[in-house]
């Protein structure tokens, strides 16, 4: 096999292109992203509920601070109205409550329900129990750095989010579409 060949044909583009042993865990890292977003959408099959119900119950369900509507939509990234009809949905299914905020009695708290919460286990609960036999797998001292590295992680993906602008331009594509079209007007 001719350099330029094999040049080729072993190399990676994008990000995790460099340094072989980084790269390799940085891959194994985004695999897992991508699985739990593919998980989230076979949590909702389960359920029988859209991909953004099934967001918004793991937003409230992980959420250390009581959320609104309007918070849940922001980050959904739902413009309120949709928020609306969403928790509407998520009420009337008995997933999710109404309750007053704790600390400011005119607004509302979502809670996920003892029954959402049931519901959401017990749809997740063979891969959670895959989860626990792989983690059992791990020695105490592997189980500890783990945990540090995906702490970690998920706080670097956290900035990452929180750093994104609040309204984001329109993508390329339909800004040159809008340019056209009021050319052509």
């Amino acid at each position: 096999m001719d350099s330029a060949a094999s040049t080729t044909a072993g190399s990676r583009r994008g990000p995790y292109s460099e340094a072989p042993s980084t790269s390799r865990t940085a891959r194994a890292l985004r695999e897992v992203v991508r699985a739990a977003s593919d998980t989230r959408g076979a949590l909702a099959r389960r359920l029988g509920i859209g991909l953004t119900d099934a967001a918004a119950i793991d937003h409230l369900a992980a959420s250390p601070d009581p959320l609104g509507p309007v918070e849940l939509g922001n980050r959904l990234g739902i413009r309120s109205a949709s928020a609306t009809a969403l928790v509407n949905r998520l009420v009337r299914a008995g997933h999710v409550a109404r309750t007053p905020h704790p600390q400011d009695r005119r607004r509302v708290a979502l809670q996920v329900t003892d029954q959402g919460y049931d519901e959401v286990s017990a749809a997740l609960q063979p891969m959670l129990t895959g989860i626990e036999r792989a983690v059992a797998r791990l020695t105490p001292e592997q189980a500890t750095a783990t945990a540090a590295f995906l702490h970690e992680v998920a706080e670097v993906m956290r900035t990452y989010g929180a750093s994104a602008p609040e309204d984001s331009p329109a993508p390329a594509a339909q800004r040159r579409f809008s340019r056209a079209r009021r050319a052509d007007e």
